[in-house]
């Protein structure tokens, strides 16, 4: 079998089990977010200030630097302590610039306040953050025409703000990659879940193998597990069907030759009862067999004629049945198994319960069918036992009529390869209400 390599089989990771994948995701998730909040932080740190903050900066210390220009040396520091408030302290020195320690040009707060008031760079400006005593605290200071010095402080609360959401996105994406990735990853185990719904129910449809050394045996295994149930069902069926035919030949010969024999009429009326229901019960047999025949197309029926047509046939052979809906509804289905299945429906009905109520309409684009019965309906309880084949209750249906419990799961097997929903629900008042819910009714008449 020529294979294809998938997402998760990128030649390095070859030799990586599904652990060591995971694991080397997890790191590369992790490296890179380290990294991006590493470069964030330090740009964090290298643009402290907003664009309002650094034009506040700008323009003050614009004004204050001509404000002082104009004012006489020996009141400039009285007028320094007057232009300074609680966020911007200001104080001047006569000779030697006040100790701010960083560069101007190449400085980022410098490039910043510069890049707003241009002027400010002819007055030797300084600027730094004092992040040692407090990450909010921006001190500089300016040169005035006459060779003396102004100081400012100022408190950056305002202009120094933690971008919580510039800081979390690249966490989200990388978490978004790390999801992506595990999905890739995890790939072949979804496809596998998916095929291991079909099994029994489908031919059996071979999976790629890929992904990592564990879970490429898992669906080898896989592969080979649904070809050996497949190659089993098939020779069930074929067994079974192959018994059922062998057997009619027999039967047909006994019942010809009870016919021909000499008895007494009740002794005739008894085997010949045997042997109509040993005939029914190998009818139910093939046909829980071939309920399942997806290559059988579908067809235009008359549901509504259908179900008219089963309601009198067993009516003029003097059973209680009714039917109660529209003259016509069709519907595209496998006639002969929605057929089996309300006629199994109404012989269940009239065999537990003495009487059937069939109802037909049309809901929202679907064909409902609804039988009815007044018996003692089935247990809670045993509700999911009665879908399952060759069950029979003990309480609620005597084991002393015949039938191999397979109509129930006949009508479940036809219902489910049409598409629609079947439901079993006990009435309030008593007795059974089986319906039967086929999608895309073309309309009632």
């Amino acid at each position: 079998m020529k294979l294809r390599l998938g997402p998760t089989d990128w030649r390095p990771f070859r030799r990586f089990g599904l652990t060591e994948r995971l694991l080397a995701i997890l790191l590369v998730v992790v490296t890179i977010d380290f990294v991006v909040n590493s470069v964030l932080f330090d740009q964090a740190g290298a643009f402290a200030l907003r664009r309002d903050d650094a034009t506040r900066i700008a323009d003050n210390v614009t004004l204050v630097g001509r404000a002082l220009d104009r004012t006489p040396p020996d009141r400039r520091r009285e007028t320094a302590q007057a232009l300074s408030t609680a966020r911007f302290i200001l104080d001047w020195a006569p000779t030697a610039p006040l100790p701010v320690t960083a560069t101007a040009k190449g400085n980022a707060l410098y490039d910043q306040v510069v890049g707003i008031a241009p002027d400010l760079a002819r007055h030797n400006l300084r600027m730094e953050t004092q992040a040692r005593r407090s990450p909010q605290l921006i001190d500089g200071s300016i040169q005035l025409t006459d060779g003396s010095w102004v100081r400012f402080r100022t408190h950056g609360s305002a202009a120094w703000q933690f971008d919580m959401a510039r800081l979390l996105l690249p966490s989200v994406l990388l978490g978004v990659l790390a999801w992506l990735l595990f999905r890739v990853t995890l790939r072949p185990i979804r496809d596998l879940v998916r095929a291991t719904r079909r099994v029994g129910s489908a031919p059996p449809e071979e999976l790629q193998e890929r992904g990592p050394d564990e879970l490429r045996d898992l669906i080898r295994a896989f592969n080979q597990m649904q070809q050996r149930i497949y190659r089993s069902l098939q020779a069930r069926t074929q067994s079974m069907l192959a018994i059922g035919h062998d057997l009619r030949t027999p039967l047909s010969r006994l019942q010809l030759r009870i016919e021909n024999a000499d008895l007494d009429e009740p002794t005739r009326s008894a085997l010949m009862r045997d042997t109509d229901e040993m005939n029914h019960l190998l009818r139910s047999l093939q046909a829980y067999v071939d309920s399942g025949a997806e290559t059988i197309p579908r067809e235009r029926i008359d549901l509504a004629v259908m179900a008219t047509t089963l309601v009198d046939t067993v009516a003029d052979e003097g059973a209680d049945a009714t039917y109660d809906g529209p003259e016509h509804l069709e519907v595209v289905v496998r006639p002969v198994a929605i057929r089996r299945s309300i006629s199994n429906l109404i012989e269940n009905a009239l065999r537990y319960a003495g009487n059937a109520r069939v109802r037909v309409w049309e809901e929202a684009g679907d064909a409902i069918v609804e039988v009815e019965d007044d018996g003692p309906g089935i247990p809670e309880s045993r509700m999911g036992d009665v879908l399952q084949p060759f069950v029979r209750l003990d309480n609620a249906r005597g084991r002393s009529t015949s039938g191999m419990g397979l109509g129930l799961p006949i009508v479940r097997r036809a219902i489910k390869l049409e598409g629609g929903v079947l439901t079993l629900v006990n009435r309030p008042e008593g007795g059974l209400r089986v319906t039967i819910r086929l999608h895309g009714a073309t309309g009632c008449r």
